[in-house]
């Protein structure tokens, strides 16, 4: 147990985290991260590594994404984590989709995005079956969660000073002092990263928000024969992500979306693909909503989420050799929150699937608003 005391310890060793510890560091402060794993286990290596910009809520947390996706780039070439492919292909099968991507292109938003026809889009998508139209994005970055965690702590440990205590429980927060089953740790702040556990450390305070967990569906199949070299996305994430959501053009999409895929609408179903270093896809979500949510994953689920694969791919048969659920904070009002319980404690928790998209924005406005 390290005897020095800290300018700033973070609780919770996830993306958020990890984010506040190097927001800190860069303001020269003396960091402490602590966390209760062994490693990283939870929703910030369970998901896509897909560093989203395009498609997400115009305003705040569009600019949130557009300046972590800047950090990301930063730091991934001095932290070892590759970034496998950059990029987003939007492929729109109805004419309702494509209406929606054109409203989108003429957005503020979209400044720096191409819209592309249905050849177009097979010329330089070989991957993709022939769309009505597409959007392709430049802004988005893909590295592998369950790798480039990992590297990012080991990183911010080795070049930047930050002492780890890891399999190490917080009982209580109350600066200088956290009492954890290591003993007495000093910091003159915290911030407190929980993640979807609403039951530990301040727990009256996040119960006050009505947060709930969302599960999700995740797979991975087979190196394909010609694997896309940037994500792929389709109709279903046009009524999902609220920057195309909100646009008064996804309201003829949804109608339609109802009458013809009601059970990947009512499963939370839409598709993500990405690529992985050795030419396997990554492959989802879906969402489901509870308290606490079960630990199953139904098949039909599964398949709820290759059919919408096989409609955008031109893999019919992909062989899944990998399946995992994840789970993440979910709130209805809100994508992030970041609660003030004293001048010296902040709890901050992603609340909309979007950490590895926005963390790293939210911590530096944690560390202003903590520092000044």
């Amino acid at each position: 147990m390290p005897s020095a005391s800290y300018d700033l310890a973070v609780v919770g060793a996830g993306i958020c985290g990890l984010a506040h510890a190097l927001a800190a560091v860069r303001k020269g402060k003396r960091v402490v991260v602590i966390d209760r794993d062994a490693q990283a286990n939870g929703a910030s290596i369970r998901n896509f590594g897909f560093i989203t910009v395009t498609g997400q809520q115009e305003g705040e947390c569009w600019r949130r994404a557009m300046r972590s996706r800047d950090i990301w780039a930063e730091v991934a070439g001095p932290a070892g984590i590759e970034v496998i492919h950059r990029g987003l292909v939007v492929s729109a099968r109805r004419r309702e989709a494509a209406a929606v991507l054109e409203a989108f292109a003429a957005t503020d938003m979209g400044r720096e995005c191409e819209l592309l026809t249905g050849d177009a889009v097979g010329d330089r998508f070989p991957a993709l079956k022939r769309p009505a139209a597409a959007l392709y994005s430049p802004h988005e970055l893909r590295v592998e969660s369950r790798t480039a965690i990992p590297r990012l702590a080991a990183w911010l440990a080795e070049a930047h000073g930050v002492t780890f205590l890891r399999s190490t429980e917080v009982h209580s927060v109350e600066p200088p002092r956290l009492a954890t089953s290591r003993g007495t740790v000093e910091a003159e702040a915290v911030v407190v990263c929980p993640g979807d556990d609403f039951l530990g450390l301040f727990a009256d305070r996040i119960g006050a928000y009505g947060l709930t967990r969302c599960k999700l569906h995740m797979l991975r199949v087979a190196p394909a024969a010609s694997p896309p070299d940037c994500a792929v996305m389709s109709d279903l994430g046009l009524v999902r992500y609220l920057g195309y959501a909100e646009l008064p053009e996804a309201a003829a999409l949804r109608r339609v979306l109802e009458a013809e895929q009601g059970e990947q609408l009512a499963n939370g179903v839409h598709l993500i693909v990405v690529r992985s270093a050795d030419g396997s896809l990554v492959v989802g979500d879906s969402h489901h909503y509870a308290a606490t949510p079960d630990p199953f994953a139904p098949e039909s689920v599964d398949e709820l989420i290759l059919d919408e694969f096989r409609h955008v791919m031109k893999a019919d048969r992909p062989r899944v050799i990998e399946r995992w659920t994840g789970t993440y904070a979910s709130a209805g009002d809100r994508l992030a929150l970041a609660d003030r319980p004293s001048d010296a404690v902040r709890i901050v928790i992603v609340t909309s699937g979007t950490g590895a998209s926005t963390s790293f924005a939210i911590a530096e406005e944690t560390i202003a608003d903590l520092y000044g």
